[in-house]
């Protein structure tokens, strides 16, 4: 089953007197675009985190932010009061150069910046916290991962609903072809007899119409168009990660609907192949946030 890129995942995990907390935020890109943010005791785990996320994910502009906050009543003590000062100083110049109003809870907007919490960067941090970051993160993912797949059944449910529109649409015009070169047929005799004073040799005549017709004929374009559809069903289905694959496979319908409209020369035809493309439009802005 297809995953879509866009997916949300929060884990929380108590572990050495700390309350970890991993959050993602995933959306669509053509390739993996990766935020990682971590508390500066965590950074020897980023690389190690950076691959897993990556070997999960696949691809997509993906966030992800971890916190740690002490759940010893002894916190205040750790409070980094220049950082602090810091912080606060650069909001208040923001909010002076935009014109903008001033946090009204100084305290609840300054405590959640990073690193306002003072650590020891010379302890050495303990196995079983480090373990805590990488699981918690894990657990982060697999919601990311199950938020995805919720929305892949959505696009797989839109996506069918879309393809079977563009293959009525295409059954449909069958309706058409026949009567189609019998008017083109019958219009060029008629335009000729109205020509005065002017003798033609009916048997060329007879051979022009069926080398145009023949240019005219859409038999090649519905047999590609109804393989192309058949073969984005069966990528819907058989696989996963085949965002890419679905939008070249669109690629392909578009141009044999194009050639069909360009070929037409009918009027209803003509419809059919605007209701052809709007449904492909539709499809195209979606496969976009297919994995």
């Amino acid at each position: 089953m297809i995953q879509s890129m866009t997916g949300f995942g929060k884990a929380t995990l108590v572990v050495c007197n700390k309350k970890i907390t991993a959050e993602i935020k995933s959306l669509n890109s053509k390739q993996m675009d990766l935020s990682v943010k971590l508390p500066l005791i965590y950074r020897e785990l980023e690389l190690e985190l950076r691959n897993m996320i990556t070997c999960e994910l696949g691809r997509g502009k993906v966030d992800v932010y971890v916190s740690s906050e002490s759940i010893d009543l002894g916190i205040a003590s750790q409070l980094n009061v220049e950082m602090l000062r810091g912080y606060k100083s650069q909001v208040e110049n923001v909010a002076h150069e935009l014109n903008l109003a001033e946090p009204q809870d100084w305290y609840n907007t300054l405590l959640r910046m990073p690193d306002v919490f003072k650590q020891d960067l010379s302890e050495e941090v303990a196995q079983e916290e480090l373990d805590g970051v990488r699981e918690v993160v894990r657990r982060a993912l697999k919601s990311t991962v199950d938020f995805r797949s919720q929305e892949g059944e959505k696009l797989y449910d839109f996506f069918k609903e879309r393809i079977d529109s563009i293959q009525l649409l295409l059954d449909s015009i069958s309706q058409y072809e026949s009567t189609r070169i019998e008017k083109i047929k019958s219009r060029l005799i008629e335009q000729l007899s109205q020509l005065e004073q002017v003798d033609y040799d009916k048997n060329r005549l007879e051979q022009e119409l069926i080398f145009y017709i023949e240019k005219l004929d859409i038999t090649e374009e519905k047999i590609r168009l109804q393989n192309h559809l058949n073969y984005f069903l069966e990528t819907l289905d058989n696989a996963e990660r085949q965002g890419k694959k679905l939008g070249f496979i669109t690629q392909e319908m578009g141009r044999e609907i194009n050639t069909t409209g360009s070929k037409s020369n009918h009027a209803e035809m003509q419809k059919i192949v605007v209701e052809m493309k709007d449904n492909l439009e539709q499809i195209k802005e979606q496969v976009l946030n297919v994995l």
